[in-house]
């Protein structure tokens, strides 16, 4: 009877432990920029999700987004163009802070 019951327990913990999700990969930490006509209104990205393009919140076709700070714990890689394309591209660091004249329209994050 103990037999059965420590098998059980066993069991019952292991399936609990399967069966508990995991988190997704994210990036902790924000990433700011300013969107609009110079000096630009702060926009950010909290907690942006890992491997997932991010078309930038207020870039547009005439006005990108521009003066990216990665204040995440993964690199940023912008892009001039949406979707994440186009060979116009600047890779980013943690903690990379870059001037108003870096213009972009989407970022993905390692």
């Amino acid at each position: 009877m103990r037999l059965r019951n420590t098998v059980l327990a066993a069991a019952s913990a292991i399936c609990l432990v399967l069966a508990v999700p995991t988190s997704a990969n994210a990036a902790t930490g924000d990433f700011l920029y300013k969107v609009g006509r110079l000096p630009g209104v702060p926009a950010g990205i909290a907690d942006p999700q890992s491997r997932v393009c991010e078309n930038v919140f207020g870039a547009t076709e005439i006005d990108p987004a521009f003066a990216p700070e990665n204040f995440t714990t993964s690199t940023a890689t912008v892009f001039l163009d949406f979707d994440c394309t186009g060979s116009v591209f600047y890779v980013m660091n943690p903690g990379k802070r870059l001037g108003g004249r870096l213009k972009f329209r989407s970022v993905i994050f390692s």
